[in-house]
């Protein structure tokens, strides 16, 4: 079953958190009217920011939309798709990279229209992994089965992972937290993904306090 406390757009979609993921994916769409966005990766300044929960919730409203989408758990050191949706972590990412697998280890999910591929057993080189030519492979196989692929990539500043992977998308969204991500960091990561001239499709603030003046609309 999947974790419904972190899954606010399945467990309250009329509430002002679940309205605002919709809010996000009409944005990420009229933003990528001329450079259509196919593949996004999510990634954060920092640990402990959000960025898995909202990426999860994203995919949900994706999937909602009538997109046909995939979510890829490529956080290879603290995978949590599997565990926010209630899906086994195994065979998945790894498990297709490593024993050269064609076909996606996709597990359904409860969401119609949104199927997930787990992290897979974790790997001893996550960044040497998702790297690789075989790992470029499975980005196309896999836009060739949905509307939009979604990746969850560890935090940018703590390993090289996630600036290895954006090379590879069309766009990057970074989570930050109201309370928890320092500036600087803020600051660091998008000079970082500015410096591997990738395009930030822009951020996600999360942990913000509710407008309540608005929210019963």
């Amino acid at each position: 079953m999947p974790t419904t406390d972190k899954l606010i757009t399945l467990s309250d979609p009329r509430a002002p958190g679940a309205e605002a993921f919709r809010t996000l994916r009409t944005n990420l769409i009229f933003s990528s009217l001329d450079h259509p966005l196919t593949t996004l990766l999510v990634t954060s300044p920092a640990p402990e920011e959000g960025k898995s929960t909202t990426l999860a919730n994203l995919a949900v409203t994706m999937a909602q939309g009538g997109r046909k989408t995939i979510l890829v758990d490529c956080d290879l050191r603290r995978p949590r798709q599997h565990e926010i949706f209630g899906v086994p972590a195994a065979p998945g990412l790894t498990s297709m990279i490593l024993d050269a697998q064609d076909d996606p280890a996709l597990a359904a999910t409860e969401v119609e229209n949104l199927w997930l591929l787990p992290a897979g057993p974790l790997p001893p080189n996550p960044a040497d992994l998702l790297s690789s030519r075989r790992m470029e492979s499975l980005i196309s196989t896999l836009k060739s089965q949905a509307d939009i692929v979604l990746f969850d990539a560890p935090p940018i500043l703590a390993v090289t992972d996630a600036a290895l992977l954006a090379s590879k998308l069309d766009g990057v969204l970074l989570v930050v937290s109201a309370g928890r991500t320092k500036r600087e960091h803020a600051q660091r990561a998008k000079e970082l993904l500015e410096k591997i001239h990738v395009r930030l499709v822009g951020a996600v603030l999360t942990n913000a306090q509710v407008d309540t003046s608005v929210s019963a609309y």
